[in-house]
């Protein structure tokens, strides 16, 4: 129930300055209009197709046993020690090493992960990134962040076109088309960054959490660990390069050292999340 609050918190927020947006920049009463529709509209396509807009954005292939049987195993097995249906398998093209899991709900899921991931980790650390996925699926954290991004994705869409036209209008508008000046300056510069920050409010404490599951479902947090340190000093070299708005679905943020990283990061520090997992570790060592 805590989840489905928090989505539903999420998305009101989202959509709301979705609308404003619109109610800013066309204004009046039929700015209002196109806003609410323009929010319902975005929210039922990202509710039924943000896994599919998601693995879109990151040209996610489809991969069956017989083209990646070592991944396709390794997914099979964690999801049957974690009781959920097995979920799609897709692979990223490309050098960078990140994973990601989406879908609205664990009938409807799919994991991701990069060909990067596949040639820098060993198995035990490749199997701590995929139950930390699984995990997601099971929290229903897939759906929150797969709907999250495709919101915040068309607000940074729509910001950026008030830009370009802007841009190529030279900043003028005829009084009788409507709109609020500022409205419009403040939609260019800080509704991208408005979306983000709403995002940030849910993605830190849910990447600790899938942590835990990892290493509860691997009973090898260390593994998990070693992974999370191989995969940021990777981030640093290659980042994956997509729209920001879909950077909370990744296991590791793909900005990783960049100017004000951490400031406006999805994920919470690495080292942080290392210390957690190797505190988790004794304990479940204590326990057994």
């Amino acid at each position: 129930m805590g989840n489905q609050f928090k989505t539903v918190a999420l998305l009101g927020a989202l959509s709301g300055l979705l609308i404003a947006i619109c109610y800013w920049v066309i204004g009046g009463t039929s700015g209002l209009i196109t806003g609410i529709g323009l929010a319902a509209v975005t929210n039922l396509i990202s509710w039924y197709q943000s896994d599919k807009i998601a693995l879109a954005a990151y040209r996610a292939q489809p991969v069956s046993a017989a083209d990646a049987p070592g991944l396709y195993r390794m997914v099979e097995k964690l999801a049957a020690r974690a009781d959920i249906p097995m979920p799609g398998v897709y692979i990223v093209p490309g050098q960078t090493a990140n994973a990601f899991a989406t879908g609205r709900d664990p009938e409807h899921a799919a994991v991701a992960v990069t060909e990067g991931i596949l040639r820098i980790l060993p198995e035990d650390e490749l199997e701590g990134v995929i139950a930390h996925e699984l995990t997601h699926i099971i929290n229903r954290d897939t759906l929150t962040q797969a709907v999250a991004a495709t919101i915040a994705g068309a607000i940074s869409f729509l910001a950026q076109m008030v830009s370009y036209g802007l841009w190529f209008s030279g900043g003028s508008r005829d009084d009788d088309r409507g709109g609020n000046p500022l409205g419009i300056l403040l939609t260019v510069l800080l509704a991208p960054i408005a979306a983000t920050i709403i995002q940030l409010g849910l993605s830190r404490t849910r990447e600790f959490s899938a942590d835990a599951g990892s290493a509860r479902l691997t009973g090898n947090p260390r593994a998990l660990a070693r992974a999370l340190q191989r995969l940021e000093a990777t981030a640093r070299q290659l980042p994956l390069d997509a729209n920001p708005a879909f950077e909370p679905l990744l296991i590791i943020n793909p900005i990783s050292g960049k100017f004000l990283g951490n400031l406006f990061s999805s994920h919470p520090d690495t080292e942080s999340r290392v210390e957690q997992l190797l505190k988790l570790e004794q304990q479940l060592s204590t326990k057994y």
